[in-house]
């Protein structure tokens, strides 16, 4: 059997014509047998794919060639952990919903935080103190972080830009503020933010957790697993990482999210193997009772 893949990646860069650029893409997918979802704007480009490697290398040469220097991230999965392909159109590449705020040119993002390899972190760790604000959605810190990091209230990425202007990190505006996300692309717009907004200091980690996870895997600063948005949830970076997270029902550490039973909340909450195993606990233990479903 082939070996399959997942390939992550994204470019800011501008687009002229983000519509071409769909169509091309779904053709070049469609030709190689690809599905994942990829999201165009006239700011750029973001790609999570499966497939069978050498296709999805095939794929990344051919997309190099429009979207050139793209930080190129490979992991375990492949075709089966996404049930179809989408290639879209949109106004962000990354939905913070605000599209007129954010500038790209030929280099990526023009007013960004300066971004960070993972050793410079280290680096900058140890030189003074830095405050990680996590660039998620709060869900996905509940099963892993950044020690200590400030985990922002937020549901979806839109919830962004009214955290940001609420006050509540005003506190952090003269301090030495070092954003993360999954692979970097949500960190790109949200280190613009909070640049726009008057944080003097701000940083972000180049690649990701994922290339932090590479890196130093679980004998860093990073603590639990990795949230992903396909069918395997979640990742981990070494047999060594630490369960986090804690059922909503009893409170045993767990790493293992499942959707409210609900049809009309359908929030993900995590849940322990015993709990999971009763269909009747598959519900928000408060919240969504009141709920159609």
């Amino acid at each position: 059997m082939a070996i399959q893949r997942i390939v992550l990646f994204y470019a800011f860069t501008p687009v002229a014509d983000p519509e071409a650029i769909r169509l091309w893409q779904r053709a070049l997918c469609e030709q190689h047998g690809l599905t994942g979802r990829i999201i165009i704007s006239q700011d750029g480009i973001n790609v999570t794919l499966g497939g069978e490697l050498q296709a999805l290398k095939q794929y990344v040469k051919s997309t190099k060639e429009y979207f050139k220097g793209v930080d190129v991230k490979w992991s375990d999965g492949g075709a089966a952990d996404f049930p179809r392909l989408s290639v879209k159109v949109r106004s962000e590449i990354v939905s913070f919903g605000a599209p007129g705020e954010l500038k790209v040119d030929q280099n990526g993002v023009i007013g960004g935080g300066k971004h960070l390899r993972p050793e410079e972190l280290h680096e900058l760790v140890d030189q003074k103190e830095v405050v990680f604000f996590d660039g998620r959605n709060a869900f996905e810190a509940q099963i892993g972080k950044f020690k200590n990091a400030v985990v922002p209230e937020v549901a979806t990425t839109r919830d962004f830009i009214a955290e940001l202007d609420s006050g509540k990190y005003d506190d952090l505006k003269d301090k030495a503020v070092v954003t993360y996300c999954t692979g970097g692309v949500r960190c790109e717009v949200l280190s613009s933010l909070m640049v726009n907004r008057g944080f003097s200091e701000v940083y972000q980690l180049d690649g990701g957790i994922v290339r932090y996870g590479e890196k130093y895997r679980d004998a860093g600063l990073w603590e639990g697993s990795l949230y992903v948005f396909d069918q395997r949830m979640r990742m981990e970076f070494s047999e060594e990482a630490k369960t986090i997270g804690s059922c909503v029902r009893c409170g045993e550490p767990s790493s293992d999210f499942h959707n409210c039973a609900n049809l009309a909340c359908r929030t993900l909450n995590l849940y322990c193997t015993d709990c999971a195993s009763e269909p009747a606990n598959l519900r928000c233990p408060e919240g969504c009772e009141s709920l159609v479903g």
